[in-house]
């Protein structure tokens, strides 16, 4: 088998052996059980290939194209795939322990029961990914998008999602001690069953239709309007949108955020207010 550069013309695999991978044009080639150790795969095509148990151990895949491609039980620990495409592909049981994804685009991506810990996820695109199981202990997950991910029984322990994008996010059954979660937005999110023990939540910002809401264990703020968490009956909450010209919807849509963070908050709030 001879894979050849889609530039130069230059052999870069040939009866096994590996030349140079360096923005190699390997669109839907069958690399499955391929050893690409700590191989430059820099720029490259690998679009729909077929990367399924390779190892690509401490692999460059700096900005590489692998949409839709299959990686499921792959080896990628400590692999670099900062600002890789990875849109759509199969990381399913694939092992990417302390491995680089800052900026990668995880769109849509099947990484179910994968192995992420302690990986850089910083600012990834992780925008309806499945993440159903994965193990996120201690990954870097700072202004991540998740919004829609399914995150059902995913392992989030010690985690920085500081800043995280978790609108709409499925966290059911999600281990979330000790998690860096402020400033995430939560909008949206379902934390039924979540372990929140010793999560930082030193405060929630969620963008509503009309004002932004902040909250923390000592208070909520809503656009100008700062209380402590007593004021936030469901009469006041009423009398202040509908001096704010809030919608019967719209007043209903907040009432959920508050109820939402005051749940976040509960143990604080009943510290507080015994």
């Amino acid at each position: 088998m001879k894979i050849l550069h889609k530039i130069t013309g230059e052999a870069i695999y040939e009866n096994g052996e590996i030349k140079t991978l360096y923005e190699a044009d390997l669109r839907g080639a069958n690399l499955c059980e391929a050893n690409l150790y700590e191989a430059d795969l820099r720029g490259a095509n690998l679009c729909e290939a077929n990367l399924c148990g390779a190892n690509l151990c401490e692999a460059n895949l700096c900005e590489a194209n692998l949409c839709e491609a299959n990686l499921c039980e792959a080896n990628l620990c400590e692999a670099n795939l900062r600002g890789a495409d990875l849109r759509g592909a199969n990381l399913r049981e694939a092992n990417l322990r302390e491995a680089n994804l800052r900026g990668a685009d995880l769109y849509g991506a099947d990484l179910r029961g994968a192995d992420l810990c302690e990986a850089n996820l910083r600012e990834a695109n992780l925008r309806g990914a499945n993440l159903r199981g994965a193990d996120l202990y201690g990954a870097d997950l700072r202004e991540a998008n998740l919004r829609g991910a399914d995150l059902c029984e995913a392992n989030l322990r010690e985690a920085n999602l500081r800043g995280a994008d978790l609108y709409g996010a499925d966290l059911r059954g999600a281990d979330l001690r000790g998690a860096n979660l402020c400033g995430a937005d939560l909008r949206g999110a379902d934390l039924r069953g979540a372990d929140l023990r010793g999560a930082d939540l030193k405060f929630i910002i969620i963008h509503g239709s009309m004002h932004t809401l902040i909250s923390h264990k000592d208070g909520l703020q809503v656009g100008c309007k700062i209380k402590d968490w007593s004021w936030w009956t469901k009469e006041n909450i009423n009398e202040l949108g509908e001096s704010e010209d809030y919608t019967p919807d719209q007043i209903a849509e907040y009432q959920r955020y508050i109820d939402f963070a005051r749940e976040i908050f509960e143990k604080d709030i009943s510290k507080e207010n015994p």
